[in-house]
Formats: C-alpha cells, sequence, structure tokens
C-alpha cells in the first residue's frame, strides 16, 4: 500500500451527508483525496476491484473507511463484515459514521470489529469538530501497519 497516497473511503447514500462531509474536511484542511461510494455494494466493489473498479489497483487500500449504517442494496454491517472476512481489508480502519441511536446497530459494530463508532451530530459546527478530531486522529496521528 502506498503512502503517499492517503485515500478516504466514504460509504455514504445520502448526497446532504456527503456534502457535509466534504466541507467539514476542507474546513478543517483535511487534504486527502476522498472517494465516495453511495451503497454497500458500490463500496465492496471499490474495495476488491471488481464491477466497474475491476481496473482499479486493488493495492491502493484506503486509509480510512467512514461507513454509514443505513445503505441499499447492502447495509453497512454486512460491508463491515465482508471487510473483516477478507485478508486484503481486515485491519484497515472502519469508522462507523451514522444517525442510528440503536443500541443494537452499536453492540453489532463493535462485535464485527469496527474501530470507531460516531453518532453524526445533527449541528453543523458540532460535525465540523467531529470531523476536524477524527481527521486529525485517523490520517496524522494513528498508526497502521503497511499491508
Amino acid at each position: 500500500m502506498s503512502k503517499d497516497k492517503k485515500i478516504i473511503l466514504l460509504i455514504e447514500d445520502n448526497p446532504d451527508d456527503e456534502e457535509l462531509t466534504r466541507l467539514a474536511f476542507e474546513e478543517s484542511r483535511v487534504a486527502n483525496e476522498l472517494v465516495v461510494t453511495r451503497d454497500g455494494q458500490d463500496a465492496l466493489d471499490y474495495l476488491f476491484a471488481a464491477g466497474k473498479y475491476a481496473s482499479r489497483n486493488v493495492e491502493e487500500k484506503p486509509q480510512l473507511i467512514l461507513l454509514d449504517l443505513k445503505l441499499p442494496k447492502v447495509d453497512g454491517l454486512e460491508v463491515l463484515r465482508r471487510i473483516r472476512a477478507d485478508e486484503r481489508t481486515k485491519i484497515l480502519p472502519v469508522v462507523i459514521l451514522t444517525t442510528s441511536k440503536e443500541e443494537s446497530d452499536l453492540v453489532a459494530s463493535y462485535k464485527l470489529g469496527v474501530n470507531s463508532y460516531i453518532r453524526k451530530p445533527v449541528d453543523f459546527n458540532q460535525f465540523l469538530d467531529a470531523m476536524r478530531q477524527l481527521g486529525l486522529y485517523w490520517l496524522v496521528l494513528n498508526e497502521t501497519p503497511q499491508a
């Protein structure tokens, strides 16, 4: 995995939340490339270089995956299950970024090996602060092994 190209994979079906995430990263000066997939199947295709991403270099892994739970086609928990089940992706940092307040989602996410679970703040300034902290921790401070 190239440490030079630090990709954030945002798996998010809501265009408003996608735009808020982009704005928050811009405001926080997170300069990483943001790749967006809008459903669980598209995310899995991206990660495993299948479908429309078949020509993508599968060795170029995201440095961070931001995963919504409520997704069309394949839900977020199933995406997480498949990420953790595959040797190529099982150690990638995955942060659930969701509006779900369901305790069962929180518990299931951790049982499946999520690295962090963040409820999306409704207030933009709180969201901005959460993205700033997330970017600082996962993209600057956190150390990940070479694949």
